[in-house]
């Protein structure tokens, strides 16, 4: 079996340290697959980044053939399988979201194009730094080689975080809650739906629905509470989601390798091409998807939109043109 080449950006970052160790011991891609781990992160923080690269030599992981660390995209985007953009620029306190966006336009338009030039054709791609949905949207449009369904964005953390919330509502383990949905942009207009979600008690299957029992709390404080969590994590922590993010990333790049079982989906932020319940093309919606091993993904279609959730959908959809237009304004300038 050939090695896997992964690059993971930011990577002396408080994110990619609690991601590394998962991709380096098979937690991720399997205990019988080597990896190859390439981590990119910008020139002053290098003494960093080889103090990371000490400690992973020193947890002596079998399945981690090679490591290198660098900080020129030449080097850190050769030929590689997956790409993980954890690195951005952080929101600083008084920063527009314009702002933003415009910092890391420059950024991810430079990894785009590296990813054009220098990784293989075939490269897998996860926007983690945030705008992650408009930073994706970004990189896609710098690297026209590489086909649209290659990009994603991350929005499993999102899923995750509802998931959470209905196992404790209800008193079961994670696990026994399933297809949970997020709609739209990785951001406080998400749309986190449980409208056919299911809940295992013993060997019955349920939807959440009739389970919870509380259409109120499901469509006011539920929903809040996911769209706000990670500002509820800096307020306590003082830093943002860490350990969280990176098992989300850890569960989105292990779907996107292995596939979903049987009728299982899962949320990844998808370039939308126009055909999926209403949402324009040209941005980065999260939508519930099936994945083939290998990788290849295809929209869960057919779902029923009620009102309320229709409301939903397209608050985070104009959320997303929004940022588009700012975000091509700063990449053509």
């Amino acid at each position: 079996m050939a090695d896997l080449k992964v690059l993971v950006t930011g990577a002396a970052g408080q994110i990619a340290y609690s991601l590394l160790y998962s991709i380096a011991n098979g937690d991720v891609f399997g205990k019988d697959q080597s990896v190859t781990l390439v981590m990119l992160d910008i020139a002053p923080m290098a003494g960093v980044l080889e103090g990371v690269v000490m400690e992973l030599q020193d947890c002596a992981l079998p399945s981690l053939k090679k490591v290198i660390s660098t900080t020129t995209v030449e080097e850190a985007f050769a030929d590689i399988d997956y790409a993980i953009l954890v690195g951005a620029m952080p929101r600083r306190q008084g920063m527009e979201r314009k702002d933003l966006l415009k910092a890391n336009a420059k950024i991810f338009k430079e990894q785009g194009q590296a990813l054009d030039k220098f990784a293989k054709k075939t490269v897998k791609v996860l926007v983690v730094g945030n705008p992650a949905n408009t930073n994706c949207l970004i990189a896609l449009t710098a690297a026209p080689s590489i086909p649209k369904d290659n990009f994603t964005c991350l929005t499993r953390l999102d899923q995750n975080r509802a998931q959470s919330q209905i196992a404790a509502r209800l008193g079961v383990s994670n696990d026994c809650v399933s297809n949970v949905i997020i709609w739209g942009n990785h951001s406080s207009t998400q749309y986190p739906d449980v409208a056919h979600a299911s809940v295992k008690c013993g060997d019955t299957e349920s939807s959440v629905v009739s389970c919870v029992k509380d259409d109120n709390w499901l469509n006011g404080e539920f929903i809040t509470t996911v769209q706000k969590r990670g500002g509820a994590v800096i307020a306590a922590r003082k830093l943002s989601s860490a350990m969280s993010a990176a098992k989300a990333i850890c569960d989105h790049v292990r779907d996107w390798h292995f596939g979903t079982k049987g009728d299982k989906w899962t949320s990844m932020g998808i370039y939308s091409n126009g055909s999926n319940y209403g949402i324009k093309e040209g941005i980065i919606y999260s939508v519930p998807v099936r994945i083939a091993p290998g990788g290849a993904f295809t929209a869960v279609t057919g779902l029923s939109i009620s009102d309320f959730a229709r409301s939903k959908m397209d608050e985070t959809a104009e959320e997303l043109f929004g940022e588009k237009l700012m975000a091509m304004e700063f990449m053509s300038s």
